[in-house]
C-alpha cells in the first residue's frame, strides 16, 4: 500500500485535505470513508480499516470534514448538511480522478451523514455504517448543557474527547431537522451495518432501527467487544475483512491484477502492522497474510512462516502425484497431505549438537488404487521439487496414512 496526500474544495469552497490509500497494482474498487463526529482521517480506526482494505485491492479517500483535521474552514459554521455536502464532493474528485466510488463507509455521525448522501453519488453500489446514530441529532447529547447558551449567544464552546470545539447554532438547528427514514428507505445500495453491543456512545439499538428501515440488500454484523471508536487493531481489522468479503457480493470487481512493480516470480512480503508481526503476502495476483500466533505476540490471522513452508511442500507433494496419476489414468479420486515441522538436533558428525529442520508428511490417497499403484505414488511424491529443495539441507520423512483405503 502507498498513499497520496489531496486536496479538494469543499462545500464553501474551502480547501479540505485527505489521504488516498492505494493498493499495490490497478485499484480493485474505490471507497469513501466519512470519520465520526469531531474526528479526523487519522484516527486509529480510519487508518487501520483503510490500510487493510488497501492490501485487499480497495482504494479508500478518507478526509477531514470543513474546519477539522487539516482542512480549512471554520468547524462552527458547519453542520451536518455541509457534511453530506462535503462527502458529495469528495465523491467527485475521486471520479475526476477515475476512481469513482462504489463503496461508501461511514463511522458514528459520519455512518449517518453516507445513508443521506448515497443517492447523490450514483456511483454508489454498497453503503457500510459503522456505530452510526439513526437520528442524526443523537451527538447534541455529548453537550446537551451547553445548548442553551448556543441558542442564546449563537456559540458556545465544550470539550470532546478532551479538546475544545466551538459549537454554532446552525449545527444545532440543522441537525435537530434531518430525518433519515426516508434516504434509508429509498437507499439504492446495499447496505451493511456494523455495530458494537457493548458501544456506550451510540446503542446499538441505532443499528437496529438503522437495519429495519432500509430494504434489501441489507446485513447486520456485530463487532462483538468493539468500541464506539475501534480502538483495538484487531477489531479494525476485523471490521476490514468483513466489508472486503461483503462488497464483493454487489460490486463488479475486476480480477485482481499484478501489480506492476513487483516482477514476475517475485513473492513480495510487506508488514501490515509495525506494533505486531502480521505481514501482507503477495504473489502475481493473489494475496495472503502471514502472522504468528498470539502467544508469541502476534493475532494469529495468517499462516505462520514454517506454516508457509509446510503448505508450500504439502502443496507441491498433492501436485506431483496428482500429475503422475492423471498421466497414468489410475483412478486416484483425492490426495490430502499432512505436513508438520519441528527442530531436532543432528546426528551426523560434521554438525554434532546443531539443530536441524524436520518435516513429517503423511500423504492420504484416496481411491480404488492397486498396492503397486499406491507405492508408486509414494515414490513420486519424493520427486516433488519443494522436497528435493528442501531436503538439500532439512531431513524429510515420509509415510503412508494408516486410513489410506478411505
Amino acid at each position: 500500500m502507498h498513499t497520496e496526500k489531496m486536496t479538494f474544495a469543499g462545500h464553501a469552497g474551502d480547501a479540505l485535505a485527505a489521504r488516498l490509500d492505494l493498493p499495490h497494482g490497478k485499484p480493485r474498487a474505490t471507497a469513501l470513508f466519512a470519520h465520526c463526529f469531531t474526528c479526523s482521517k487519522d484516527i486509529t480506526a480510519a487508518r487501520r480499516i483503510a490500510g487493510r482494505l488497501a492490501a485487499m485491492g480497495i482504494a479508500v479517500l478518507r478526509f477531514d470534514f470543513t474546519g477539522l483535521g487539516h482542512s480549512e474552514g471554520e468547524f462552527e459554521n458547519t453542520g451536518f448538511s455541509s457534511n453530506v455536502d462535503d462527502l458529495i464532493a469528495a465523491a467527485q474528485a475521486l471520479t475526476d480522478k477515475g476512481l469513482a466510488p462504489s463503496i461508501l463507509i461511514g463511522h458514528s455521525l459520519g455512518g449517518a451523514a453516507v445513508l443521506k448522501a448515497t443517492n447523490a453519488i450514483p456511483s454508489t453500489k454498497a453503503v457500510v455504517t459503522i456505530g452510526a446514530p439513526f437520528d442524526p441529532s443523537h451527538v447534541t447529547r455529548h453537550f446537551q448543557h451547553a445548548i442553551p447558551e448556543i441558542q442564546t449567544s449563537g456559540t458556545a464552546q465544550v470539550s470532546l474527547g478532551g479538546r475544545p470545539f466551538t459549537i454554532g447554532k446552525t449545527f444545532i438547528d440543522d441537525v435537530s431537522t434531518v430525518a433519515l427514514t426516508e434516504a434509508i428507505k429509498h437507499l439504492d445500495a446495499a447496505l451493511l451495518v456494523l455495530h458494537s453491543p457493548r458501544d456506550a456512545v451510540v446503542s446499538i439499538d441505532n443499528a437496529a432501527e438503522i437495519f429495519m428501515t432500509a430494504k434489501h440488500p441489507k446485513s447486520f454484523v456485530t463487532l462483538d467487544d468493539a468500541d464506539h471508536l475501534i480502538t483495538k487493531a484487531e477489531d479494525a481489522e476485523y471490521t476490514a475483512e468483513v466489508i472486503a468479503a461483503w462488497s464483493q457480493r454487489y460490486l463488479d470487481l475486476p480480477e485482481a491484477e499484478v501489480p506492476a512493480n513487483i516482477p514476475e516470480g517475485i513473492t513480495r512480503v510487506t508488514e501490515a502492522d509495525p506494533n505486531g508481526y502480521l505481514q501482507d503476502v503477495q504473489t502475481g495476483s493473489f494475496h495472503a497474510l502471514a502472522d504468528e500466533p498470539a502467544k508469541h505476540g502476534g493475532t494469529g490471522k495468517g499462516f505462520t512462516p514454517y506454516g508457509f513452508v509446510s503448505a508450500g511442500l504439502g502443496a507441491c507433494t498433492s501436485m506431483t502425484i496428482r500429475m503422475y496419476a492423471r498421466r497414468k489414468g489410475w483412478p486416484l479420486d483425492g490426495v490430502h497431505v499432512d505436513v508438520s515441522h519441528a527442530k531436532e538436533h543432528a546426528t551426523d558428525a560434521a554438525n554434532p549438537g546443531a539443530k536441524v529442520d524436520h518435516f513429517d508428511r503423511v500423504i492420504t490417497l484416496i481411491g480404488n488404487l492397486s498396492d503397486e499403484q499406491r507405492t508408486r505414488l509414494m515414490e513420486i511424491a519424493d520427486k516433488c521439487p519443494v522436497h528435493r529443495t528442501l531436503e538439500r539441507s532439512s531431513h524429510i520423512t515420509t509415510e503412508m496414512a494408516s486410513n489410506h483405503r478411505q
